[in-house]
């Protein structure tokens, strides 16, 4: 077996071994989320109209670091993998128990003072380690920066999570465009942390959606996978053909990024908090212009991929193509903004 063979073998055990893993875990921690009462309920400002279990993230969780541990032990890592990974876990770790923290105490959950404490106390964590924006300087510019993103995006994901499938499916599809991008490089950690999520996302899934046996990933799935592909976004190379590549991640991460922007904007211009929960995003817009909730995932879907294979081009062509991409990219990104923020909810 060459060498390419043989890692792309390994990325695939990475992604099926975690794929499985959820798909055993997640109807499990459901049991044991109904048996002791560990239930999101519905409230004003949530779209389910009946309790839902809520230990997804818990699986996701699970099945992310097993595999990542596994992986350890099957494949020889570098060591400055292995230290990336542990920081990965570690991270990743304390944003679930935070949400797993903030999902026992709904519908009020922790307040957004500790919650924001503990996330920037991680991501300053992650970017004294290392993994952070390189190309910005003075440095402590470019260490506020990475900050402020590795939070921001964490959230992102948390916010976009109001409708079945959406933020999961997110997740999975942007963690299969870091993958795509990295591909083959050195960037090992970012390979492996990319196939681990999406399998472990990607398992959650038919749970999500099902009927019969729903279940939710809670603020512990939404944070940690935001973590994670946060993390993993400032760990590869982009420019390396043209200086427009590092723009990359915020293709891959448009749709949940454009929605907080969204609906934080909307809120702030009403007089509200951009922290509390509302009805403004784009995705149930789009519900109330006749769009099945389905349909709504699967346009956002087919969106982050058409996005994720754009930004992969703009790695990869000169310079005056990538700017192409990104100004017709970012002009179809204003302009469907603005028809959406015209449909009243």
């Amino acid at each position: 077996m060459n060498d390419f063979l043989k890692t792309t073998w390994l990325y695939g055990l990475a992604f099926l071994l975690p794929l499985g893993l959820s798909l055993v875990l997640t109807p499990v921690l459901r049991a044991l989320a109904l048996r002791f009462g560990h239930l999101d309920k519905p409230t004003d400002i949530k779209t389910h109209k009946v309790p839902t279990p809520l230990l997804g993230g818990t699986a996701i969780f699970i099945a992310f670091t097993l595999s990542l541990l596994a992986m350890r032990f099957y494949t020889s890592f570098p060591t400055g993998t292995l230290r990336d990974l542990r920081v990965i876990l570690l991270g990743g770790g304390v944003m679930f128990l935070l949400g797993f923290i903030d999902d026992m105490y709904k519908p009020h959950g922790l307040g957004v003072k500790t919650k924001f404490a503990v996330q920037f106390a991680v991501a300053a964590f992650t970017a004294l380690y290392g993994i952070r924006i390189n190309f910005i300087q003075p440095d402590y510019l470019g260490f506020g920066l990475s900050v402020l993103w590795i939070v921001g995006v964490s959230n992102a994901f948390n916010i976009i999570d109001i409708m079945d499938g959406l933020s999961a499916g997110q997740a999975a599809l942007a963690a299969f465009g870091f993958l795509l991008i990295a591909f083959p490089s050195e960037s090992i950690y970012v390979n492996f942390a990319s196939a681990s999520l999406a399998g472990a996302a990607a398992g959650f899934l038919p749970y999500n959606f099902s009927k019969k046996f729903k279940i939710f990933m809670g603020d512990s799935g939404s944070l940690l996978c935001g973590f994670v592909l946060a993390v993993v976004a400032l760990g590869t190379r982009y420019s390396d053909v043209n200086p427009l590549g590092v723009y990359a991640p915020l293709f891959i991460l448009a749709v949940p990024i454009y929605d907080t922007i969204f609906v934080s904007v909307l809120r702030l211009r009403r007089g509200h908090s951009p922290f509390i929960g509302s009805k403004d995003h784009f995705a149930l817009r789009l519900e109330k212009i006749g769009f099945s909730r389905r349909q709504v995932v699967r346009l956002a879907s087919l969106a982050t991929l058409a996005l994720a294979l754009f930004a992969w081009l703009m790695t990869q062509v000169p310079l005056a193509w990538g700017i192409l991409i990104a100004g017709v990219l970012g002009v179809e990104f204003i302009l469907i903004g603005i028809a959406i923020a015209k449909i009243k909810i």
